[in-house]
């Protein structure tokens, strides 16, 4: 099979590979499986999973080894934290990689923070239950807020992590507005 982006040896659709996943990816994309086709009427099978080196995780070398085309069609997400009246909630953004997160103006608004900042390293791993790094959209704690930058929504293909360092998934962009707990925002994603 080939990608539809990207320069690939070996792709697989997610569900035939759950065991390269982990765990909170794997269950999310059993649900999304056994459910149809619930996120933006993206039947699991198009979610598809590329083995890539974890030292080639960096966006940059990462776009180096496997395609240039990619530095335009992949997204990073990222864990966020507002706080308010000593509160704190957890929230993902999803952002084109060419961008950053407004963390400071679109996302404290949007959850209603008096302060809003990047979660921190063992806060994200340990609440995700993924890796620092590979910290992707599909499997996210239902409880959170994903906001998903309307830019990533419009493209055909989505190159996010897998949930570690190792592999990527390749998804079309529509499916991520369908995700439990997702905001589709404009302007999420400043240069």
């Amino acid at each position: 099979m080939r990608a539809p982006i990207g320069d690939f040896d070996t792709v697989t659709p997610a569900p035939d590979c759950l065991g390269e996943l982990v765990g909170p990816v794997a269950d999310a994309v059993r649900r999304w499986t056994a459910e149809g086709a619930p996120s933006g009427g993206v039947p699991a099978d198009q979610i598809l999973y590329v083995d890539t080196d974890p030292e080639w995780a960096d966006t940059a070398v990462f776009v180096e080894h496997y395609g240039r085309d990619l530095l335009e069609q992949s997204a990073n997400c990222v864990v966020v934290a507002g706080k308010r009246g000593g509160e704190t909630t957890l929230a993902a953004c999803l952002v084109l990689s060419t961008t950053r997160v407004d963390v400071n103006g679109v996302v404290r608004r949007q959850l209603g923070s008096r302060k809003a900042s990047f979660a921190p390293m063992d806060t994200a791993v340990g609440e995700s239950g993924m890796e620092y790094g590979g910290i992707t959209p599909i499997g996210l704690p239902d409880a959170w807020p994903l906001l998903v930058d309307s830019a990533v929504i419009d493209l055909p293909w989505v190159l996010v992590g897998s949930g570690r360092r190792r592999g990527k998934l390749l998804v079309p962009g529509k499916a991520f507005a369908g995700l439990p707990g997702a905001v589709v925002v404009d302007g999420l994603g400043v240069n």
